[in-house]
């Protein structure tokens, strides 16, 4: 049996996405590998390695090949994404397969590279690396082929990209290393700062997910919180509220909103005219933090808009790159 040999992957520094022609995304895992820090054994990968963070005996480590959206290890990363192929599309193909792989748009030739050779020693037959602004607009359904201005906020784990997209390629962007990860930490160091409380960085999480705030809720929602008093080192819990997360979270939501307008000043007007008619799309798992596509419309007075699938974008614009390229659709000119 053949299978469709055309796969996009969205490399993402917290979650690794697989996109197969004509079945859409079929695999979606966290970037996390459980390690034998003594033989370097891989003893697990994706979720089942998510579920040891923090949890592990001494001689297992899990580790984040991907930092910020950039490969930190690379043997770790091609072993990941040999795993993943082979998860997703089964060992039944005959040839191999042909892979788009996307990746953050300040990222340097010498990480391009890295991502490239990583995907081909982990079997792929032709590579292309695509830039993340690029493939969360094709995947967001934005018509990038076409003279006008789009402007793309593409918030992952490791890194924010925020471009002008005109004519299939980009005209100016910028790529930060604030995202995700950031407001997790953010919220390990305000719980620590605040309540004397040490939290782990899956908790942090649960607190952004559930009652994270980037703008003022319109109702006050709490959370129990569970860590380590500081003071006695004993186990403790305590009750968050949203608001104190708009405290905790202010900070790296402000250096976002800082690059939105960086890139806004340094685009040609006419471009310009056409983002203030359309919008500001957001994509990405980091645009689901709540309000921030309110506090990027308030200090920008552009409308911003969070995509409809946020966490898939990327990966299906990658996708359909390919198709873009091979198919009868007319391919992004390289700028």
């Amino acid at each position: 049996m053949l299978v469709s040999n055309d796969i996009g992957i969205d490399l993402g520094t917290a979650s690794i996405l697989v996109y197969i022609k004509g079945k859409g995304v079929v695999l979606k895992e966290p970037s996390v590998v459980a390690l034998d820090r003594d033989s370097g054994k891989i003893m697990a990968i994706g979720e089942e390695a998510r579920l040891m963070i923090g949890r592990t005996p001494g001689n297992i480590i899990a580790v984040r090949p991907l930092r910020q959206g950039v490969i930190s290890d690379y043997t770790v990363t091609e072993k990941m994404l040999k795993y993943f192929i082979n998860k997703a599309v089964g060992r039944r193909t005959l040839r191999k397969p042909r892979i788009a792989v996307c990746i953050p748009s300040g990222a340097t030739e010498v990480e391009k590279k890295a991502v490239e050779d990583a995907t081909y020693q982990a079997g792929a037959r032709e590579v292309s690396i695509i830039e993340e602004p690029v493939a969360a607009a094709i995947g967001a359904g934005i018509d990038i082929s076409k003279a006008c201005g789009n402007m793309i906020v593409d918030i992952g784990g490791g890194t924010a990209d925020i471009a002008v997209i005109s004519l299939g390629g980009t005209v100016v962007s910028t790529s930060i290393k604030v995202a995700g990860d950031d407001f997790d930490e953010a919220l390990v160091r305000y719980m620590r700062k605040k309540h004397n409380l040490l939290i782990g960085e899956r908790t942090a999480e649960e607190i952004k997910i559930n009652i994270g705030a980037a703008y003022r809720r319109p109702e006050v929602l709490t959370m129990e919180v569970r860590g380590r008093n500081l003071v006695t080192g004993l186990p403790k819990t305590i009750v968050v509220t949203s608001d104190e997360t708009l405290d905790a979270l202010k900070e790296p939501a402000m250096q976002i909103v800082d690059a939105v307008h960086n890139v806004l000043e340094r685009t040609p007007p006419e471009l310009a005219a056409d983002i203030f008619d359309r919008g500001i799309v957001m994509t990405g798992g980091g645009s689901l933090l709540n309000g921030l596509d309110q506090l990027i419309e308030e200090k920008s007075g552009i409308t911003t808009m969070v995509a409809e699938d946020p966490l898939t974008a990327v990966a299906i614009g990658t996708g359909r790159f390919i198709e873009y390229q091979h198919g009868g659709e007319s391919k992004p000119k390289e700028f």
